[in-house]
């Protein structure tokens, strides 16, 4: 009977037998040319190389097959599933920041010296409380002088400081009546004049007179009429140069617009600001608005009033919010749509520019392959499940999804109707007796 090895052998004999040839061609040519013998020993070199390769082959075929499953395999007492498809509503999950309602940079309406700030950081104030305030002397010297002139002018026309310019008849001004007057005198004497004319008691050069008196009276008339025109016009000049005034004095003073807290205070008493100059920073934090992206694939499906799960802290049981503003465009760096939802903060627990995690429930009749995460075991970085098949747990590589719960989505690997472990920590290649 042959060895098992014999075949191996001789084939090496055979691959060695043109080496030792090699060797006996350099020993001959030993006294040769040197070039010629340094070529014949790099080719017998080669020669070796190639043998070694060349006899490596068989040895590598004669490696030992995996050895098949035994006939007889144990036995596994063990609880299992169907798998089905249940209910698992469509949820992108997304980042964002919580933001403020409103932040506003209150500003100076008017230039002065900053005479006190009442608030500082972190100060919760009401609408209209007081902010800061400049030094007002200027401007309430501003008021004295536009209420003087508007006194001057309503004794123009000769209006009492209880009346009003809107009862004001033109007719009634003093100017007026004076010169009503002397118009009438004037029209007296041409009629009387007419009448001696008639009786040739008159030149006509007198009478040429009368009627330029006449004339000049009813001009005069009528300038007198423009005249308390343009004072009633400069008196409601007055009125709003008064108004101004005193809305400057009451712009010396800012208050709040809106109830926040104070983020930052920019001026202290003593500076000298201009208009427009910033002087605190106000923001509202109820509500606060949570602002995060969908991707641009998922885009088309955000509605509003969709529920959103926000995630602040690990551990924490997520809020529920609904989305509330949805940008009309896509941001083209990053091809996602912004949209915001409004979270409730009215015990003011929450700060701005906290980072959140969103779930955002794109829809809620979807259905997908879910089964208890103990199914699923990990090892090596694959994840697997222990399926049954002709009543044998074998292993099956699986592609998970969400995690909800006590259940996983099995994206991929298992199908509905397959039996698998329920607690896949217990598995391994037997025969499984269900419970």
């Amino acid at each position: 009977m042959p060895f098992p090895n014999a075949a191996a052998a001789s084939r090496r004999a055979s691959s060695i037998a043109p080496l030792l040839q090699a060797a006996r061609r350099v020993e001959s040519f030993r006294g040769c040319d040197p070039v010629r013998f340094t070529r014949l020993l790099v080719l017998s070199c080669l020669l070796l190389i190639l043998c070694g390769c060349g006899a490596g082959g068989p040895a590598q075929s004669d490696q030992k097959k995996p050895a098949a499953e035994p006939a007889e395999l144990p036995t596994l007492d063990a609880e299992t599933l169907v798998v089905t498809e249940q209910p698992w509503s469509k949820v992108v999950r997304t980042q964002g920041s919580l933001v403020a309602d409103e932040v506003s940079v209150v500003g100076a309406r008017v230039a002065g010296r900053v005479a006190q700030s009442p608030v500082d950081l972190g100060d919760q104030v009401r609408a209209g409380d007081l902010l800061v305030s400049l030094d007002r002397e200027e401007f309430q010297l501003d008021v004295v002088q536009a209420e003087a002139q508007l006194s001057q002018s309503r004794a123009a026309v000769g209006l009492k400081p209880e009346d009003s310019v809107a009862q004001l008849n033109r007719e009634n001004s003093p100017p007026v009546r004076q010169e009503k007057a002397l118009w009438d005198e004037a029209r007296a004497n041409l009629t009387r004049a007419q009448e001696l004319i008639a009786r040739d008691a008159l030149t006509e050069t007198d009478r040429e007179q009368l009627v330029a008196a006449e004339r000049v009276g009813e001009a005069r008339y009528a300038s007198a009429l423009n005249s308390v025109s343009e004072k009633i016009a400069l008196i409601h000049v007055r009125e709003s140069e008064l108004a101004i005034a005193q809305q400057r004095l009451r712009d010396a003073e800012i208050h709040a617009p809106f109830a926040g807290l104070i983020e930052q205070r920019h001026v202290a008493p003593g500076a000298y600001v201009k208009v427009g100059d910033p002087l605190v920073t106000l923001v509202r934090t109820h509500p606060l608005r949570f602002r995060g992206t969908m991707p641009e694939r998922h885009a088309a499906e955000l509605a509003l009033n969709q529920e959103v799960r926000l995630h602040l802290e690990p551990g924490d049981e997520p809020l529920t919010v609904h989305v509330t503003r949805i940008s009309p465009t896509l941001d083209l760096l990053s091809r996602s749509l912004l949209f915001e939802a409004e979270v409730d903060n009215a015990d003011g627990h929450l700060q701005t520019g906290l980072f959140a995690e969103a779930e955002v429930v794109l829809s809620e009749e979807t259905v997908a392959i879910a089964v208890p995460a103990a199914s699923v075991v990990e090892f090596a970085g694959a994840e697997k499940v222990w399926r049954i098949q002709d009543g044998v747990a074998r292993e099956r590589i699986v592609l998970t999804g969400a995690r909800r719960g006590e259940q996983i989505e099995i994206l991929d690997g298992l199908a509905p109707g397959d039996e698998i472990l329920r607690d896949g920590s217990v598995g391994k290649v037997a025969r499984v007796e269900r419970r």
